[in-house]
């Protein structure tokens, strides 16, 4: 989230608009949006609605508590990213898309495990 954070300035003046949806309830959304000092909006998904409209799927055990998204999970740490409280679907795995006026996706990144994310560059590389 700090990466989309840090180059939400850019997004900007390449015309597009940044919306995150979460899987927390509307209070816990807006403290972590609070907290990591997010410049655009965070939406709930309490219901998995959105998940649910976009093709998401809950992982599995391991996608969710596997090697790879606990090695993740601890880079994370070590960079000083701290775990917040989870949303009402934890197992809720997320994507990231570029999506253009008329709805049409630029770009889809479905992720894999918990610790899996859109490089950045590709969702710059969308944009541009």
């Amino acid at each position: 989230m700090a990466q989309l954070r840090d180059a939400h300035p850019t997004i900007q003046r390449l015309g597009a608009v940044l919306v995150v949806i979460g899987t927390g309830n509307p209070e816990a959304t807006a403290t972590f949006a609070r907290e990591l000092q997010l410049p655009f909006p965070l939406l709930a998904d309490v219901d998995g609605d959105a998940a649910r409209a976009a093709g998401l799927v809950e992982g599995s055990a391991a996608q969710i508590a596997g090697i790879a998204p606990v090695r993740s999970a601890f880079r994370a740490w070590r960079s000083g990213h701290r775990q917040h409280r989870t949303g009402p679907r934890p197992r809720q795995l997320g994507a990231t898309f570029v999506i253009a006026p008329g709805s049409i996706v630029l770009y889809a990144h479905l992720d894999r495990d918990a610790g899996d994310h859109a490089p950045l560059a590709g969702v710059m590389a969308a944009l541009a």
